[in-house]
């Protein structure tokens, strides 16, 4: 992918770690996102960026699909959406090389049948990760360098205190990446033992207190949900 420009859709939680490596590469790239927070998010951090709605042909056009852009990753929060830029991308370009990530495992076909080269499901990243977290602490340093390859992304596990605001609160208002740009892995019900429950294509969740979250994030971004959800250290 050297010295050809790549073009990553959706800035948010899931996608940092691979600007971060693309950036250290010196890789040519640009960030786009519908969401003027978020692109300014980026901008702060001195980041190639341009606000563009993924839904219109001609602003792909523009972008470079069809000319410059040569990879592209669909990084964006929802299947449909990944679904829908990989099939615009695809009648624009036929030799385009697509890399998309399934928040859902049921959708990878979709994602496929849609034109993507090469699916990336979190799930097989992070769920090995999560269970040596849960089980086996002391090793957890070795995952983060062989998988996630940076000091600022890290699994946490946080354990809902009495009195917090997430008591009875369902895991669908958490709204975790929109507010913290953190990426929630799944949750510990001590109720029902220590079994981790993946966040994604399960059913909606209610926490109690004594429930733990697994995140995935930066550390200063960890820091600032556990302050407001009433966990001090």
């Amino acid at each position: 992918m050297d010295n050809e420009l790549i073009a990553i859709f959706g800035y948010n939680s899931m996608s940092f770690e691979l600007i971060a490596q693309l950036i250290e590469k010196q890789n040519p790239l640009v960030i786009l996102d519908d969401d003027p927070i978020k692109i300014e998010q980026a901008e702060q951090k001195n980041l190639p960026t341009q606000l563009l709605d993924y839904r219109q042909d001609n602003d792909l056009i523009s972008l470079g699909i069809g000319s410059e852009v040569k990879t592209l990753f669909c990084f964006l929060e929802h299947d449909s959406e990944n679904v829908f830029l990989t099939l615009s991308a695809r009648a624009l370009d036929k030799q385009l090389n697509i890399i998309s990530i399934v928040n859902d495992p049921d959708a990878a076909e979709k994602l496929l049948a849609a034109g993507a080269n090469k699916i990336i499901d979190p799930y097989e990243i992070c769920s090995n990760k999560v269970y040596q977290l849960l089980t086996k602490p002391s090793i957890t340093w070795i995952l983060d360098q062989a998988v996630f390859g940076r000091a600022d992304l890290h699994m946490a596990e946080i354990t809902i205190p009495v009195h917090s605001v997430l008591d009875q609160t369902l895991t669908s208002q958490l709204s975790l990446n929109k507010r913290y740009n953190l990426f929630l892995v799944g949750v510990v019900d001590k109720e029902l033992g220590d079994k981790l429950y993946f966040s994604l294509g399960e059913q909606d969740h209610t926490l109690d207190v004594g429930d733990i979250l697994v995140i995935l994030g930066a550390n200063r971004d960890i820091r600032k949900f556990k302050k407001e959800i009433g966990v001090f250290e």
